[in-house]
């Protein structure tokens, strides 16, 4: 494979163009750390678009950041936490799960649309995009969007490339909201619920005056990989520091009735949200494939239980996130049928997030769209790409 390695948008738009005039496929890529998260893209040529790094504004005091779509993750996480800011939708770093040592570029995350447990307080990823720049598969140079969110007006280009995963076009470069980071972080920890208990703790806790930026559930098999010996309920609470306290008070006498109850700060408690984040817990199995559903959260516990026992699968909630993470023996087909049956009539879907690329090939990685759904879908892929060249198949079929 020849990789095409340009530093400038003017230099991406150019290599474009001659795959545009050639009819030369294109398998776009940052720094490929998900390259084994969607179907696998069989071309002859590479983009790379790690070489398009760099942050080129940041004004803190605006909460604004734009970078060069390459500029690595870790890089733009170090710059806003030297002002105490982050970004808010606490985007994970899967190097682990697909066996990588980078967290990836600010680029695939917004092209992936990744986003944490915080989402639930903070958004997703792709409500956080302000403005892109990019180049279309007619390598057409194209700006949408600007560095404030009244800016953003008519069709929101931004938030389509988002969950895109390089189909629709090149980005080279992203402007995005950063947000201060709380004074304080406390998670509440409730030991030893079964899943019903767990169910019911979750939506009282939910359903009170609490503003949480994370809950989830860990059975105990899992919650052992951890260093915890029993199953896991984790509540947490992040903000000014008199605010946390009150709210940790507060909820651990509302869960006291479900059994024993105790909380965890600032350190303890960014490690275990930074498992949950990055699914380390499945990160190490390296033979295990990985599937993440996205369902209601009031209908995680149904979902669980209808995953029949022949899928021998390994699973916890990110219930803020509104996901079920799911790890299964290897199987040809990876089980999409039963896991997919699993989500029932409460409306989801469910991705393969990590299998061997002769499985991947085989199968719907992404939930299958419904028939008006993929003719949109299509008639979007051809608009933006007429000629078919930007990660072919890497979703669905030549999308």
């Amino acid at each position: 494979m020849k990789t095409l390695v340009p530093n400038t948008p003017d230099q991406v738009q150019d290599a474009v163009q001659w795959a545009f005039e050639t009819a030369t496929p294109l398998n776009l890529q940052g720094l490929g750390t998900k390259s084994g998260l969607g179907r696998p893209v069989t071309t002859d040529h590479m983009l790379c678009l790690s070489g398009l790094s760099g942050i080129t504004l940041y004004e803190p005091e605006e909460l604004v950041m734009k970078a060069m779509a390459g500029t690595p993750l870790a890089e733009i996480e170090t710059a806003l936490a030297e002002k105490g800011q982050r970004l808010a939708f606490e985007p994970p770093n899967l190097a682990a799960l697909f066996g990588s040592n980078d967290s990836g570029t600010i680029g695939g995350i917004f092209a992936c649309n990744l986003s944490g447990p915080r989402r639930v307080w903070g958004g997703a990823a792709r409500d956080h995009i302000l403005g892109v720049s990019l180049v279309n598969g007619r390598g057409e140079l194209v700006k949408s969007g600007g560095r404030v969110v009244k800016n953003v007006t008519g069709f929101d280009l931004p938030k389509l490339l988002a969950g895109s995963f390089g189909t629709l076009g090149a980005i080279t470069e992203v402007a995005f909201k950063v947000l201060p980071k709380g004074e304080r972080e406390r998670t509440v920890l409730l030991r030893g619920a079964g899943v019903g208990e767990a169910e019911e703790a979750l939506n009282l806790a939910m359903r009170g005056p609490f503003e949480m930026s994370g809950a989830a559930y860990l059975p105990a098999s899992i919650a052992a990989r951890i260093g915890h010996s029993r199953s896991l309920v984790a509540l947490r609470f992040e903000g000014p520091g008199p605010s946390v306290d009150a709210k940790t008070t507060a909820l651990r006498c509302l869960l006291g009735a479900f059994g024993e109850v105790r909380s965890i700060d600032q350190d303890e408690s960014g490690d275990f949200w930074q498992s949950i984040r990055d699914v380390a817990v499945f990160a190490n199995d390296r033979e295990k494939q990985i599937w993440r559903l996205s369902v209601p959260p009031a209908n995680a516990a149904a979902v669980v239980s209808r995953l029949p026992e022949e899928l021998n699968a390994e699973w916890f909630w990110d219930r803020a996130g509104g996901l079920i993470w799911l790890a299964i023996p290897p199987r040809r087909q990876a089980d999409q049928e039963l896991v997919r049956a699993a989500i029932g009539p409460g409306g989801g879907h469910a991705t393969l997030i990590r299998a061997a690329e002769e499985v991947r090939s085989t199968i719907d990685v992404f939930h299958p769209q419904p028939k008006p759904v993929a003719a949109l879908s299509k008639r979007i892929k051809a608009a933006f790409d007429p000629s078919f060249i930007l990660s072919p198949g890497r979703m669905y079929g030549e999308a």
